[in-house]
């Protein structure tokens, strides 16, 4: 070891190549530490794809906005903080803002964890931010008691990357480092309802009719029995022969079951699986369609609730995480979701908390066109949209 990287070491400086802590190999994506259940086998099921998309899609549809802090406490926005202009242009050459957004939250609700690339130019600014799919990532512990991602390209070659490097956005952890996703943390309630979903379609795959006994009088040899059971599979089992005529010889009689779907709870089982399913993300039902108990009165409170106490937190998460990995740790910078834009479809409210903020002197009229896109007043624009000063 030379004398540089013996001083390092007594530095505690840390080094991409510093050995691992062979544990955490039981950390990594491939290991089954999430579950048995994939993230993508979970998608299969409705529910679960419906609470993603809900919280994914409506966090990257809400305006990013970055604001610093004066001396006083002040926030002034920042609408040329390199933040702001990915927000507005696109986090990178292959993803907007949007759409990267979506993704890393989504991955975090799928698999407990999201990473992003934080890339830099020449100078050290930042110049975009990289998604990378949590299953081409791997995480080691290194001597300093940092993590290290080593990161997969899909084509054989890994590159690792540091704490700072890198926007680790995760769902609540068991030890305080790498997330644990719901589904693996309530894996017996998602099993259930994957089953649930499994006997519906075998259910109609075999024509949605009830099963049922064919008596034969006498006896019948076991080759005579399967030819029978073959004959009778292939004239009157599966959808495609549902409502057919069957045709018995032989003093054959078919007696019908008597436990019919309704009996069998099968549909009311599924409706439960959704409720379940909601329960693990915290979606109210009819925000993914679910409108069984639903009335116009308690979904317009089930939208609050869902903005309040869903969206709110998952919004303070990546808030969060954006002060720490990638703003500067002096704290004058932060990011912040706009979840008001959520009042855009509702033009009611919306305007009704413009009017209460112009009476209190909160805002001035002006001010409240600003936020809804329009022109201030007497601001030298016609409106056919051309500049009355030139």
């Amino acid at each position: 070891m030379g004398m540089i990287e013996r001083i390092a070491g007594w530095a505690g400086f840390e080094r991409r190549s510093a050995a691992a802590d062979p544990s955490w190999a039981a950390l990594s994506p491939g290991s089954g530490f999430h579950g048995a259940l994939s993230a993508r086998g979970a998608e299969n099921l409705s529910a679960v794809l419906a609470c993603t998309n809900a919280i994914a899609s409506a966090l990257a549809s809400v305006p990013a906005l970055v604001y610093r802090r004066d001396a006083d406490g002040n926030r002034v926005e920042m609408p040329n903080h390199p933040v702001a202009r990915l927000a507005r242009v696109g986090a990178n050459s292959q993803m907007s803002w949007g759409d990267f957004t979506e993704h890393l939250v989504a991955s975090t609700l799928l698999t407990g964890n999201g990473l992003a690339l934080i890339e830099r130019g020449g100078n050290g600014q930042l110049a975009g931010l990289r998604f990378v799919p949590w299953s081409f990532v791997s995480v080691a512990e290194l001597s300093s008691g940092r993590l290290a991602f080593d990161v997969s390209d899909g084509r054989g070659k890994t590159q690792r990357y540091l704490e700072g490097e890198v926007i680790h956005l995760r769902d609540r952890t068991d030890d305080g480092r790498i997330g644990r996703s719901r589904l693996s943390r309530a894996a017996g309630v998602v099993c259930a309802v994957q089953t649930t979903e499994a006997h519906a379609r075998n259910f109609m795959r075999n024509g949605a009719n009830p099963a049922g006994v064919i008596e034969i009088p006498g006896s019948i040899d076991p080759e005579g029995l399967e030819r029978l059971r073959l004959q009778f599979q292939s004239a009157q089992g599966g959808a495609a022969n549902a409502g057919k005529t069957m045709l018995l010889s032989d003093g054959m009689k078919w007696v019908a079951s008597q436990i019919t779907p309704e009996d069998a709870e099968l549909l009311e089982s599924r409706k439960f699986g959704v409720i379940e399913i909601c329960r693990l993300f915290s979606v109210p039902p009819p925000i993914v369609q679910s409108y069984e108990h639903n009335t116009f009165t308690n979904s317009e409170t089930a939208s609050r609730w869902y903005a309040t106490f869903t969206l709110s937190y998952w919004a303070r998460k990546i808030e969060s995480e954006f002060a720490r990995s990638v703003f500067p740790s002096d704290g004058r910078y932060e990011i912040e979701l706009d979840l008001s834009s959520f009042l855009r479809g509702d033009p009611e409210t919306r305007w009704g908390a413009h009017k209460i903020a112009i009476e209190a002197g909160v805002l001035d009229p002006d001010e409240v066109r600003q936020i809804e896109g329009w022109n201030p007043r007497g601001s030298g624009i016609n409106p056919n949209g051309s500049d009355s000063s030139l």
